[in-house]
């Protein structure tokens, strides 16, 4: 550790996490995902010194920006954004190695100029830097930036060394299957796949990591993981927020492709695995491809599909009256974008045979929260059963993903007292009250590591193939029906009626999320 003496920096660095010397280059460097989460994630990489002393931030943008004055911007953001207040001797360290570079993401001297200033930070240095391109603009330029990326000779720098250039490219990772493949196939043109991080913040979040410790570290649960023990599972991402000044974007998008795809998907995927035979980053993604291969193609054309869509329209969230999205700032009248999707999936493997997957996502629900409920089967009735005084709910375990990351159980007891009368409760777990509500943001472990080269909370590509293989044909199928099906729900409900009848098929119900 004399190295940690000589660099503040590395002081109290673990071996194991700490990030070699890195050159992060931002494009979109001015954009608001940059501003609200990067800048502040690297401040407080910095401020638990997992930064090497060789490290430094290079925003790109096309608008042309002193350099003093990006060096305030990310003071700005910082102070607004952080989780942490600022502290001066970090920040003075920091701001000396944050430079812009400013050029057109479709012009190749752009590329030679960025290519120049990163060698000469490493001939200032004496070293060698490794190259962390985020890409964290609008889907269109994402080709361009990769193209140029690949032809200024950046895209493969040192790939016989371990400071091999890596890219991270944020989502969408296309609209649809072809655009899907059309992205991966520029992205391996550039970049070998083991250079590839596509970023869904959702994976950084503390409850999304523990699943697989929920899993796998206690006994308890992993023999009841199955479908002899499991009911159903209900997935549910839901937002009390409308789509705000995001309208003309969110139209081209919906629910589907905004959280089902992605996030959902996600989780889907690492509750439903099988154990992989190690914690490598590849065996953990292997299993997860492997859930969403063996899931059937959905019903959509029948009055049992699998598949329910809908838009809000008026009502109240928080007791104050919302407008519909159809009034919303870049709506057009005829839009039959949805901004709710709920899905019944089944899964063919040895485990899952028979138990529904269920899985729901909208804006202007009843309130802001994601989890994931497994509902375990019933005991038999033989004891408990056909009396008013046993009120009795089937056993199950809710992981809370957001806002308030934790878990509960739900068991039922016995009511004190001199009858014998039950009632169901609840065990909770809180992070907040366990571990302090510090809690890393998720754009703080994936930033660390996608530079210590830990892919593991990363999407590899065949695995948002066989996601958008599933999605799909739910897009063509209602692109095809037009506004024929398209239900509706009023702002601050828990969405429409038709959803409720996705599940009384199985005699399952929606449970109250955050109840």
């Amino acid at each position: 550790m004399e190295e940690a003496n000589r660099h503040p920096f590395l002081k109290g660095l673990s071996k194991h996490r700490g990030a070699p010397p890195t050159a992060i280059v931002i494009f979109g460097a001015s954009g608001d995902l940059t501003s609200r989460k990067l800048i502040p994630a690297i401040y407080n990489l910095a401020v638990d010194h997992l930064l090497s002393a060789d490290f430094f931030l290079m925003g790109y943008g096309r608008k042309p920006i002193p350099e003093k004055e990006y060096r305030e911007h990310a003071l700005t953001s910082v102070d607004s954004h952080s989780r942490r207040p600022l502290a001066s001797d970090i920040w003075d360290r920091l701001e000396q190695q944050i430079f812009y570079q400013s050029g057109g993401y479709d012009d190749p001297e752009a590329y030679t100029a960025l290519a120049d200033r990163l060698d000469a930070l490493e001939k200032k240095v004496g070293r060698d830097l490794q190259l962390l391109f985020y890409i964290s603009t609008p889907p269109q330029v994402f080709g361009a930036i990769l193209e140029n990326l690949g032809r200024s000779g950046l895209a493969r720098r040192n790939l016989d060394s371990p400071l091999f250039s890596k890219v991270i490219v944020e989502k969408p990772f296309g609209k649809d299957l072809a655009t899907a493949q059309r992205l991966n196939q520029v992205i391996l043109q550039q970049f070998e796949e083991r250079q590839v991080y596509r970023i869904d913040h959702y994976l950084g979040k503390e409850t999304v990591q523990d699943l697989l410790v929920h899993r796998f570290a206690n006994a308890i649960f992993e023999p009841i993981w199955n479908r002899q023990y499991v009911d159903c599972v209900q997935i549910t991402v839901a937002e009390s927020l409308g789509v705000g000044t995001r309208g003309g974007y969110y139209d081209q998008s919906g629910a589907l492709r905004d959280m089902i795809q992605n996030h959902t998907m996600q989780l889907l995927s690492l509750i439903a695995m099988e154990p992989p035979v190690s914690l490598d980053p590849e065996a953990i993604r292997d299993e997860k491809v492997k859930v969403l291969q063996a899931v059937q193609p959905l019903t959509l054309d029948s009055e049992n599909a699998d598949v329910v869509r809908a838009r809000y329209d008026a009502g109240l969230i928080g007791g104050s009256p919302v407008s519909g999205y159809l009034e919303g700032e870049g709506i057009p009248d005829d839009s039959t974008t949805e901004t709710y999707a709920a899905l019944r999936l089944s899964i063919n493997n040895w485990r899952w045979k028979g138990v529904p997957f269920y899985m729901r996502s909208g804006k202007r629900m009843a309130r802001r929260v994601s989890e994931i409920a497994i509902q375990f089967k019933r005991p038999p009735g033989i004891l408990f059963s056909g009396d008013a005084r046993f009120d009795l709910a089937p056993n199950t375990m809710v992981l809370r993903i957001q806002p308030d990351e934790g878990s509960t159980l739900l068991l039922n007891a016995k009511v004190p007292g001199l009858e014998t009368r039950t009632q169901p409760v609840k065990m909770h777990f809180h992070y907040e009250t366990t571990f302090g509500s510090n809690t890393p943001e998720a754009y703080e472990r994936l930033i660390l590591d996608s530079m210590v080269g830990d892919n593991t909370l990363f999407i590899r590509g065949d695995e948002t193939e066989a996601s958008w293989r599933l999605i799909t044909p739910i897009l063509d199928h209602w692109q095809d029906c037009g506004p024929t099906g398209l239900e509706s729900y009023a702002a601050g409900s828990w969405g429409p009626l038709a959803s409720e009848r996705l599940l009384w098929k199985n005699a399952h119900q929606w449970r109250r999320p955050g109840f």
